[in-house]
């Protein structure tokens, strides 16, 4: 036996080589990883899939995708910005639309476009498809604590056109990661 051999053990530590050691490290070391995965999903990045094919050809239906939990608690939605947010309608638990105006800003839809404060936007985001008003009446103000939210796929979308401006504090975050299928892996644009 050699002096490597000899080396004592501290009071009350198991050996990491016996059965109920590893046990052990490995009951603990699922623990932190369970606790570690639950911290970042409630507070920093949350896994979505998407339910309707509102945002096509953006985002395609069942695409899988993280959305960021924490930028909306550094700064205000933007024009652009693509959205998780509670349904209004309950009709899916979560929708998932581009924000297009925000508080103190007036939306109308005429001419096939979405004017904002009066201007026509450049969407390339739509692909030239038309964009008709819905049963909501316009043009509206948005207020403060509030945007407007409209998916890319406007022919085929369900949106603030019917449901109103969207409360900042039903936002869950903003969509920036697709993770699957394989085939569209890669952020969100």
């Amino acid at each position: 036996m050699n002096d490597y051999d000899r080396t004592p053990q501290k009071a009350g530590v198991k050996d990491r080589g016996s059965a109920a050691g590893q046990l052990l490290e490995f009951v603990v070391t699922l623990a932190v990883a369970v606790v570690i995965a639950f911290a970042l999903r409630t507070y920093v990045v949350e896994p979505y899939e998407v339910p309707t094919g509102s945002m096509l050809p953006t985002i395609q239906l069942g695409d899988h995708l993280l959305a960021n939990k924490v930028i909306y608690r550094l700064r205000q939605p933007e024009r652009g910005d693509i959205a998780v947010f509670d349904d209004p309608t309950k009709t899916v638990p979560t929708l998932i639309k581009r924000v297009i105006a925000v508080g103190g800003q007036t939306v109308d839809v005429r001419d096939g476009r979405v004017w904002v404060d009066g201007k026509a936007l450049v969407e390339p985001y739509t692909h030239g498809e038309p964009d008709y008003p819905g049963p909501l009446k316009l043009p509206v103000k948005i207020p403060a604590g509030y945007v407007w939210m409209m998916g890319d796929n406007r022919t085929s979308s369900e949106d603030s056109r019917w449901f109103g401006p969207v409360p900042i504090s039903t936002i869950r975050g903003q969509g920036f990661f697709i993770y699957w299928p394989l085939s569209r892996v890669g952020p969100l644009r």
